[in-house]
């Protein structure tokens, strides 16, 4: 049997933490931030946790080997 391959995009994307959370960097900060309002960029600062069903996609389908 091959090995199993991660997702080379997600493990740029996602990392988990120690006790198994998925950790991501907020969305709606990479262009067009002159025709956002300041509340918004200062919200959308540093990395989040997914919510938890999401971490399981993530876990299972793009990340299997940091299990």
């Amino acid at each position: 049997m091959p090995k199993m391959k991660s997702k080379s995009g997600a493990k740029k994307r996602f990392s988990v933490t120690g006790t198994g959370k998925v950790k991501c960097k907020s969305a709606f900060t990479g262009h067009r931030l002159v025709s956002k309002r300041k509340s918004a960029k200062v919200r959308n600062r540093g990395t989040q946790i997914l919510a938890e069903q999401d971490g399981k996609k993530v876990l299972t389908y793009w990340l299997p080997n940091l299990r």
